[in-house]
């Protein structure tokens, strides 16, 4: 056959991604985009620093984004991506919208961040009351906390892995898991999201929601979710409440998650949870918690 007469393939819209030195989830990030549409993907530069607000703050700087959007500059996508979550709740709402205009400014193209993405997922689905998953340690869970807050969303539990290094590798189990914990009993939040963009949560998310009963959100999702809507077209994400309207469902059937007992940060479950952290006011210094405290599985 001669394959000349198909004349060539198809056109693709391009989305530009911006990801952290140690993202290691690109195939997770294609799996939400439609056959039109191509990721184009780059990275910041290494810099020797584990996994927490230090590197967060490193990897957010604006100058290099601008760097890493100039690099994509050549292949014209139609809007850039900054996939690190925690990158870009570091600064809170002001600095996460400071990143969209230092990217645009660079790419002079719309711009999305994880975290922006976020608070816009929320809206969308109408939820004011969220539960949080994150692998990060006590001080960067505290910050994503912050940054929830300071939009006006109620943070009703959240449950922490407490890492500082190889995120990519924690298995669907741990962050079902985890999500159990966050939620332990129906009616505790209106949704769940599962932060950091170097979790896993692509096929742990409809699982979750049939048995939570609520949405579920990771920061991949949203990521593409709120790039793919700049290009006018749907993310593909079957069975997902955001990517999915079909999907969503009403409120938490009684009894579906087991009894909780309520603290001060909301429900919690002493017997699964281990160790209960204070709440984020009686965390005067979080940066002074011992580095032991900092890496242990536990609850805020």
């Amino acid at each position: 056959m001669d394959i000349s007469i198909l004349g060539g393939p198809a056109p693709q819209r391009g989305v530009g991604v911006v990801a952290p030195f140690d993202f290691a989830l690109d195939r997770e990030l294609w799996r939400w985009v439609p056959d039109d549409v191509s990721l184009h993907m780059t990275r910041t530069p290494f810099v020797p620093v584990e996994v927490g607000l230090d590197l967060a703050r490193m990897v957010s700087e604006h100058e290099t984004l601008g760097e890493a959007v100039r690099t994509l500059n050549a292949i014209t996508p139609q809007v850039v991506a900054y996939a690190c979550t925690s990158g870009s709740f570091v600064g809170g709402i002001t600095g996460e919208r400071a990143l969209c205009e230092a990217m645009t400014w660079a790419g002079a193209v719309p711009s999305v961040t994880t975290s922006g993405a976020l608070l816009d997922a929320l809206t969308e689905l109408g939820v004011r009351r969220v539960a949080l998953v994150t692998p990060y340690t006590v001080s960067v869970t505290r910050a994503l906390e912050a940054y929830v807050a300071e939009a006006g969303v109620t943070v009703t539990g959240c449950a922490f892995m407490g890492l500082t290094r190889h995120i990519w590798r924690v298995p669907y189990r741990d962050v079902a898991g985890m999500a159990r914990r966050a939620v332990p009993a129906p009616g505790a939040a209106e949704a769940l999201f599962i932060s950091c963009t170097n979790l896993p949560t692509y096929d742990v998310i409809p699982q979750m929601e049939a048995e939570l009963r609520i949405p579920v959100i990771s920061a991949n999702q949203v990521t593409m979710w709120a790039a793919l809507r700049r290009l006018g077209t749907r993310a593909v994400g079957p069975y997902q409440a955001l990517t999915d309207p079909a999907a969503r469902v009403g409120p938490a059937v009684p009894g579906a998650a087991g009894p909780a007992a309520v603290g001060p940060a909301g429900p919690v479950d002493p017997a699964a949870a281990g160790p209960v952290e204070p709440a984020a006011a009686e965390l005067p210094g979080v940066a002074d918690v011992p580095d032991t405290e900092q890496q242990q599985e536990g609850w805020t």
